[in-house]
């Protein structure tokens, strides 16, 4: 990464006393120690792929915990353990790392434990695409989406390129970059207006301007779907006929030869879809989006199951096998707002099946509320590691937010420890000079936000354009199908 920062934190830790290897380093120091004591696990072991693991320590003062090594970060604390992230390690050969636990009033008073991290095995990371007839570039996007998850996240933010707060249509401009000094690492725009009736409006020209833009800077391309409704003639958000998928599924329909038509403008779309390179763009392309809701055409309230498993099996297979398509990778991505008693299941509603989906994503507008934040980051993290599919964040974000602090205390604090490849924020609507509109969801100029999301910036585990390795080309390690 071009920005790498020590991490440190302050623990006010009162721990529980729990018999344990101790370290001394640097002995029982000075008797300005007092009653001061601390102990803590002398070493740790972990395996190369070691996503999260915990040190015991035990003291009756508040410490600073420091990582000495970037492939380690804190975590949290949970009685006498605190826990740690680790990078997977790539490399055939093990690697040590030193974790510091420091007095911040002496600094000479430290102990410190030694993480050990067992090497790679030959057997190189094995994923699978539903088009196992990929381009290249999407392969190599794919594995790196599931490799860049080991080290943190990527930042997004939906049409941030196209229009921020104040502006509109002006080349160059983003409200993220016009904060830190850097665009989004990923960019997400909407596919539906160039696949419907409004394919001929101007602003399409603009859409595929800036995702060529985007890609040309290495940057990754998300894109959802507001459909309007083939059937009706309504928005996305008309869910007043549950026909409207069943006339699609229904061979000589009139929706279903409309619809068709929509398909192949997407397609069309897609495979002319070209970079500075020459190569087609790979896109991570999610339709039909928030299904779990009643709100859209697709969502529950107009469909069965099995008509929205069939929905999306046809779409996939008429795109990838009739049209030829061979960069797209396609995501799910259910609504997950709350804490659920089994947020895996929701993840999950109505799978359309492992061989057609790739990316797990996930549209999560918790507002203040935290905690549903962190259980469904952890939720999406062991689906994806079941799965073996990368997953991430495709919509987030508190609408009209004000919190100084949002980016530290919701965004990295929720995200410590799980993994996912990226987070989104939806979309900073433009309004000139309105101020009473309130429609947006990520930092602008001028936000009480603005520096606590340069501290997000500068944090280590997340990913900006700048950051970013390669995204196209196939890392080492990894096979994909």
């Amino acid at each position: 990464m071009n920005r790498i920062m020590g991490m440190s934190f302050l623990i006010a830790a009162v721990l529980p006393m729990a018999v344990l290897s101790c370290s001394d380093v640097n002995g029982e120091s000075d008797s300005s120690a007092g009653e001061r004591h601390m102990t803590v696990q002398e070493r740790v072991e972990i395996d190369h792929d070691t996503e999260r693991f915990s040190v015991e320590v035990e003291a009756n003062f508040e410490f600073k915990v420091e990582s000495q090594v970037e492939w380690l970060g804190f975590d949290k604390v949970e009685g006498s353990k605190v826990w740690f992230t680790a990078q997977t390690n790539r490399n055939r050969d093990s690697r040590l790392g030193k974790i510091r636990f420091t007095d911040p009033s002496d600094k000479y008073f430290y102990k410190e434990v030694r993480v050990s991290q067992k090497g790679s095995p030959e057997q190189p990371v094995s994923l699978s695409l539903a088009d196992r007839n990929a381009t290249a570039e999407t392969k190599a996007l794919y594995a790196n989406l599931w490799d860049i998850a080991s080290r943190g996240f990527m930042f997004g933010h939906h049409d941030d390129l196209w229009y921020g707060r104040y502006w509109y249509n002006e080349q160059g401009k983003s409200d993220t970059k016009a904060v830190c000094g850097d665009y989004p690492a990923v960019f997400s725009v909407d596919f539906g207006a160039i696949m419907d009736n409004r394919y001929n409006d101007a602003e399409n020209a603009i859409r595929r301007r800036v995702i060529l833009e985007a890609y040309d800077r290495g940057e990754v391309i998300t894109a959802c779907c507001h459909l309007n409704n083939p059937h009706t003639g309504g928005d996305s958000w008309d869910n007043s006929s549950n026909e409207v998928v069943k006339s699609i599924l229904t061979e000589g329909h009139a929706t279903r030869t409309k619809y068709l038509q929509w398909l192949d403008r997407c397609a069309d779309f897609a495979n002319n879809l070209k970079g500075a390179d020459g190569k087609l763009i790979p896109v991570i392309f999610r339709p039909y989006h928030e299904h779990t809701q009643t709100w859209s055409w697709w969502g529950s309230k107009c469909t069965t199951e099995d008509e929205f498993i069939r929905f999306w099996r046809f779409t996939v297979e008429y795109l990838r096998d009739t049209k030829g398509v061979r960069n797209f990778i396609y995501a799910v991505s259910p609504q997950m707002d709350e804490v659920y008693n089994d947020a895996k299941s929701r993840l999950t509603f109505r799978w359309p099946g492992d061989d057609y989906v790739d990316f797990i994503g996930m549209d999560c507008y918790h507002y203040s509320w935290k905690q549903a934040f962190k259980s469904n980051l952890e939720a999406i993290s062991e689906v994806s590691r079941e799965k073996m599919k990368p997953c991430g964040v495709t919509e987030t974000g508190p609408e009209g937010f004000d919190w100084k602090d949002y980016w530290t205390n919701h965004i990295l604090q929720s995200a410590a420890g799980s993994r996912v490849s990226l987070i989104v924020m939806w979309r900073n609507k433009y309004v000139g000079n309105n101020e009473s509109d309130r429609h947006f969801y990520s930092v602008y100029p001028g936000h009480p936000s603005e520096d606590d999301f340069r501290t997000m910036y500068d944090d280590p585990r997340t990913f900006f354009s700048k950051d970013l390795p390669d995204m196209y080309t196939m890392p080492d390690g990894y096979a994909v199908n």
